[in-house]
């Protein structure tokens, strides 16, 4: 197999600093919520699930704008400066309105970046190497998310505790990866052969396939199943864990999820995606089933190791999937419509998990994640019988 393009390890290095930057905040924040400012656990999820959701629905108008500019590093520059410049806040929040307000600009600069991002990765990578190349930026993405927390978690026990000293260090890696997207990755050229259209017309929309609207769809009830990685948090601390060692539960996830997010997108190039997408729900099916039943010893970091499991083998290719079925001009389009789709499951996801969280306890979350996952799974089942009967 050809070696990947520089640009695609330099996209997958901008990844791996910026998550480094904001794993280092993202995996005490919930507790800093909790412990330092008293926000309730429903409080929790409506931020979590607000700022991700803003996010990716950002990524619809990135998307769309990158496809009628025909350019998408400079939209993925701002994003990545937003996420860089919003870093110092958190260590100044004195309260839940300003760490909100953080977050949201946060998540702001990832909505702009994302569709875009992903859109460049497509137009770099050869088609039969798209598999391989998501699967190697997600890996060097959650190779950050694993170091983040655990530089976060060091920080914490060498300086007793000081949440704000270690969001503070947290902005460094954030300029870096300004740094390296600057530097060192170079669009492609793309002579335009006519006048600019609007990405989202009717007829533009109308081009979209019934696979990828498909792909938008599954994706959407997927994400249901998948809340704010938040709540794996503070399992972890309702079963004792102190404060200092609770990065610990995002370490395990994103070791999982980095060694094996490359492997499993070059498996992506050569087997059926249906049938790759539904071994990863019964991933996280499992997963939610020991975290609903223990939060703590051998059972719940199994469930960790499954839930890391299940990101390496859908999230690469849930992306690759999206490149596969739609127009090659419309990328950036079609990765913001699959993301608002994603974004509107995802907060509706994070706010009934805090809700059942605060109603019900914690293992109902958790048996409510894995009836979703089994919703999709019969979904999967379900467009494979349609299909063979065609």
């Amino acid at each position: 197999m050809k070696r990947l393009p520089p640009s695609i390890w330099a996209l997958g290095f901008v990844s791996l600093l910026m998550d480094i930057s904001s794993e280092m905040i993202h995996s005490l924040l919930p507790v800093f919520m909790v412990t330092v400012l008293g926000t309730s656990m429903l409080t929790v999820g409506l931020i979590e699930g607000v700022a991700e959701a803003t996010a990716l629905v950002v990524k619809v108008f990135s998307g769309t704008l990158s496809d009628y500019w025909g350019k998408r590093k400079p939209l993925a520059l701002l994003g990545y400066g937003m996420g860089a410049l919003a870093k110092p806040l958190f260590a100044l929040a004195a309260t839940t309105g300003w760490l909100f307000s953080a977050r949201m600009i946060d998540r702001v600069g990832k909505g702009i970046r994302g569709a875009p991002r992903d859109a460049l990765i497509a137009d770099i990578a050869p088609p039969e190497q798209r598999g391989a190349a998501f699967g190697l930026r997600q890996s060097l993405d959650t190779v950050g998310a694993f170091l983040g927390p655990l530089l976060a978690m060091g920080l914490m026990l060498l300086w007793a505790n000081d949440f704000r000293a270690v969001f503070w260090v947290a902005v460094i890696p954030g300029v870096l990866a300004v740094l390296v997207l600057l530097l060192g990755v170079r669009e492609p050229d793309k002579p335009r052969s006519g006048p600019r259209v609007n990405p989202i017309s009717r007829a533009n929309l109308k081009r979209m396939s019934p696979a990828y609207w498909w792909v938008v769809a599954i994706g959407a009830v997927f994400t249901l199943a998948r809340f704010s990685e938040a709540f794996l948090v503070l399992r972890a601390q309702e079963g004792g864990l102190a404060l200092a060692w609770t990065p610990l539960v995002l370490i395990g996830m994103n070791l999982i999820y980095a060694a094996l997010a490359y492997p499993f997108g070059k498996l992506a190039d050569r087997m059926s995606h249906t049938t790759l997408l539904a071994w990863g729900l019964v991933a996280l099916m499992a997963a939610d089933a020991l975290l609903a039943w223990r939060n703590q010893g051998a059972v719940f970091w199994a469930g960790i190791v499954l839930w890391g499991l299940h990101m390496a083998m859908t999230q690469g290719l849930l992306a690759t999937m999206v490149a596969d079925t739609a127009p090659d001009d419309l990328r950036g389009t079609a990765y913001g419509f699959f993301n608002l789709m994603s974004g509107l499951a995802l907060l509706l996801a994070s706010v009934v998990a805090g809700l059942l969280w605060d109603q019900l306890g914690a293992s109902v979350t958790f048996v409510a994640g894995a009836v979703f996952s089994g919703g999709t799974l019969v979904l999967l089942w379900w467009r494979s019988v349609r299909r063979s009967e065609v």
